[in-house]
């Protein structure tokens, strides 16, 4: 994790125009991508295709004054947070080099087929709200993440971890890491993403099954996941970016929009989540196993459930809350001289129907509606006004809200 303005300039890069790219191919499309998310203080994801370049740009980072090594990769991230409670225990699957081994908790076990001997790195520019660049200034505190990943594009360590289960016996289990398939081909793509499913269905059925989502600009591949992977999970996690773009990709609500405006519109969520649950998730006349979605934003959470398998949503988003105020500034409880109230005062439940129209009550911060079945559950998040760490927030965010949910058993 390091200051990404600080590294583009040690690396003699100067801003020009920003421009997003699918994949980043050399230094000028790092630059060029990085200042484009940059300037609408927005979070982003790519893959860095020529390894020798990737390689000398982390050595740099890995040297530079400042930069720091946290676990990495949302699965990681996500395991931490649940081994941080004494009563958990954790099994962590995934290509793991000595740095990241010596990094993880005591709680966290990782088997022998998933250590490696090299680490994976995974670099993350960070810049502050109000930060300049050349022409460029962040409207808000974010990161843009960048990494040559191979191993887990692969997703390699997937039979690995599921033929763990049987001894482990989990009573949760946690996916990440599809969007590092982008940095493969169409055909590898199609592969993988047919034996992820595989893998999944091996899973003890009553197990719930989260699939963490992450940033994404293959319209292709995610609407394969979307219809291929999200029937075999309970319970998905995603921010405003995924949700937008993951309707863009299957052509649901709101699609047209191109990116949101600000804070994103209450209403357009709530559409897009129903949206997921109605044409995707579980049904009387669809045998999916979705049913719950655990949406994050910077200023509120919103959780949507399918009535009857979820219990204790609002503790499990109001916990998803309070572990973003504490963990952007480090401390261990919230201190309100440092967080600020930024989420809408109302709103509407609804852009696509006659919704209601809901005015926050500061005395139950949570609010609760219904629609066709489906319960939200939307919380205000105290924001840290000046972040230590923006990375991991997301994961966070997930793995607290899942330790408070309790799945009913089918």
């Amino acid at each position: 994790v390091i200051s990404g303005v600080k590294l583009l300039q040690a690396l003699g890069l100067s801003p020009g125009s920003g421009r997003d790219h699918a994949v980043l191919h050399s230094r000028s499309d790092l630059e060029e991508a990085f200042v484009h998310f940059m300037g609408k203080g927005a979070a982003a994801e790519r893959f860095f295709s020529d390894r020798e370049t990737f390689h000398d740009i982390a050595q740099a980072a890995s040297e530079f004054p400042g930069a720091q090594h946290y676990v990495g990769g949302n699965a990681a991230l996500i395991g931490q947070k649940f081994a941080a409670n004494p009563d958990l225990k954790v099994l962590l699957c995934g290509p793991i080099g000595p740095k990241l081994h010596e990094l993880l908790d005591d709680n966290v076990f990782v088997p022998p087929e998933s250590l490696q001997e090299e680490d994976e790195f995974h670099l993350i520019l960070e810049y502050l709200a109000g930060e300049e660049w050349g022409p460029f200034k962040a409207p808000q505190a974010n990161r843009f993440i960048f990494s040559h990943d191979l191993s887990n594009g692969a997703m390699n360590m997937l039979e690995v971890f599921v033929s763990s289960l049987e001894e482990f016996q989990p009573d949760l289990v946690v996916l990440s890491g599809l969007h590092m398939m982008e940095g493969q081909s169409k055909e590898l793509q199609r592969k993988r993403l047919l034996e992820v499913v595989t893998s999944i269905s091996d899973i003890p059925t009553g197990i719930p099954v989260h699939l963490e989502l992450a940033s994404m600009t293959n319209r292709e591949l995610m609407s394969s996941i979307v219809h291929q992977v999200f029937p075999a999970v309970a319970s998905l996690g995603l921010n405003e970016q995924e949700l937008l773009f993951l309707s863009q990709s299957a052509s649901g609500p709101h699609a047209s929009l191109s990116s949101w405006d600000g804070v994103p519109d209450v209403g357009m969520v709530s559409d897009i989540l129903f949206w997921i649950l109605k044409e995707h998730g579980r049904s009387k006349s669809r045998s999916s196993d979705l049913t719950r979605i655990h949406f994050h934003t910077l200023v509120y959470h919103i959780l949507a459930t399918v009535d009857g398998h979820w219990a204790n949503q609002l503790a499990a988003v109001a916990a998803g809350a309070r572990v973003a105020g504490t963990q952007a500034c480090a401390t261990e409880t919230i201190d309100t001289n440092r967080v600020s109230l930024r989420a809408p005062q109302e709103f509407m439940t609804s852009r696509l129907e006659p919704g209601s129209r809901i005015v926050l009550n500061p005395n139950k911060p949570v609010v609760e509606w219904h629609r066709e079945g489906v319960t939200f559950h939307f919380t205000p998040v105290l924001v840290c006004k000046d972040p230590v760490r923006t990375v991991g927030l997301g994961d966070a965010i997930s793995a607290e809200g899942l330790f408070y949910s309790e799945a009913y058993p089918d």
